[in-house]
């Protein structure tokens, strides 16, 4: 068989770049650290590490979605937090407001203290983010959720609570409505309210009462009315909504307990005939409204009778409401804390993840370097053998056997 020259540099030529591109890929592996260079290396395993590399990149989502979600609960829980320290500071203030030694001048100066209180209260519930989105307006984030004409404050956003995906099966809520916050709070004792009619004219004091027998409320309207006759006092309660007399010429005993359809309260003092106390179903009143109202009151001169009993009353319900709310409020932080150490379970489950991941990557695609030089090595003898067999080869001519 007879071979031409250009057959023999040709096919030594082909040899040589197959070792060299071979070398060349042991090199790249040894310098990249993996061992699957392309899919045609591995196809199998490639589209292993695509699955892989697709959820790991999504676990790193949702790590940087829960990051997001626990600075905006942390930045709630740190308003509610000061919430809280002013609502202390308002129930002071009620608590003050009672002394007897307080004129009408010195409650009207802790009036113009509580407007600079409710100021900072509406200021709080219209706190933005690092964004410059409002924290209570809902799902309207760009709208300031309140807005205040005076005492009076009005709720424009909505009731939605915004939703981080944190996990691959966990939508967390990373805010609170306003209204659930500061507006969705239940008067009186939660169950039933109680209050003194405006127009009394003795000193009877009404407590706010407490459920006695669950079973026998029945959600309806009532007054107490007093009747003084010939030095002695009797109260009669009726149903305003059945118009129907629950009872009547009871015997009254200031501080005595009046019980009727499972509900219980006390009334001490001396009420004149005529007086009048209402017992109402609880509703929700906001936080804006109890400090408003209880503005109001100190600012309205009561110095005298029946001045003092009113304003007595309108602090022991103020401070029933002030309770509410601030009850309302740990109820709030408590449910953030719940979500916040959610968010940190499932930051260590996210870890322990990529940790999987990255170990199942590193099995499928890192190149063991020990077997690596050891090809590194044998690779560069072959190539130098086809270096050398292709100068012998291509040297050979018939001269040197003449």
């Amino acid at each position: 068989m007879r071979l031409s020259s250009n057959s023999i540099y040709e096919t030594g030529t082909n040899l040589m770049l197959q070792q060299q591109e071979s070398l060349i890929k042991i090199q790249q592996q040894l310098s990249t650290g993996k061992r699957i260079l392309t899919p045609s290396d591995d196809p199998i395993s490639s589209a292993q590490a695509l699955n892989i590399s697709g959820a790991a990149a999504l676990n790193e989502q949702y790590s940087v979605n829960r990051a997001s979600a626990n600075a905006s609960l942390s930045m709630e829980e740190n308003v509610l937090r000061q919430v809280t320290s002013l609502l202390h500071d308002v129930r002071e203030s009620v608590v003050s407001a009672g002394k007897s030694s307080y004129t009408d001048n010195d409650r009207r100066l802790l009036a113009i203290e509580l407007r600079g209180q409710f100021e900072s209260l509406v200021g709080l519930a219209n706190t933005t983010d690092e964004k410059g989105q409002y924290l209570f307006s809902g799902f309207q984030s760009n709208t300031k959720p309140f807005v205040q004409t005076g005492l009076s404050v009005q709720y424009l956003g909505d009731q939605g609570q915004r939703l981080n995906q944190v996990g691959p099966s966990r939508q967390l809520a990373v805010s609170d409505s306003g209204t659930s916050v500061f507006e969705r709070i239940k008067n009186g004792n939660g169950v039933f309210v109680t209050t003194a009619n405006s127009l009394n004219v003795g000193t009877g004091i009404i407590d706010i009462g407490s459920v006695i027998t669950p079973s026998s409320l029945t959600g309806n309207n009532y007054e107490i009315t007093f009747t003084v006759a010939s030095g002695i006092t009797t109260y009669d309660v009726m149903d305003t909504i059945t118009g129907l007399p629950v009872s009547s010429g009871n015997s009254y005993v200031s501080n005595n307990t009046i019980s009727f359809d499972g509900i219980q309260l006390n009334i001490k003092g001396d009420p004149a005939n005529g007086d009048k106390f209402a017992v109402s179903p609880s509703k929700n009143q906001s936080v804006f409204e109890t400090v408003s109202n209880l503005i109001t009151a100190l600012e309205t001169p009561s110095s005298s009778q029946p001045g003092g009993t009113r304003l007595a009353n309108i602090l022991s319900s103020t401070l029933q409401n002030i309770d509410n709310s601030m009850e309302n409020i740990l109820e709030k932080q408590s449910s953030i804390g719940a979500r916040l150490q959610e968010i940190a379970t499932l930051e260590n489950v996210g870890s322990d993840q990529n940790i999987q991941y990255e170990q199942l990557l590193s099995q499928l695609q890192d190149v063991d370097f020990a077997e690596a030089i050891s090809n590194l090595q044998r690779q560069q003898l072959y190539l130098q053998a086809a270096q050398q067999s292709y100068i012998k080869i291509s040297s050979l001519t018939l001269f040197d056997f003449i």
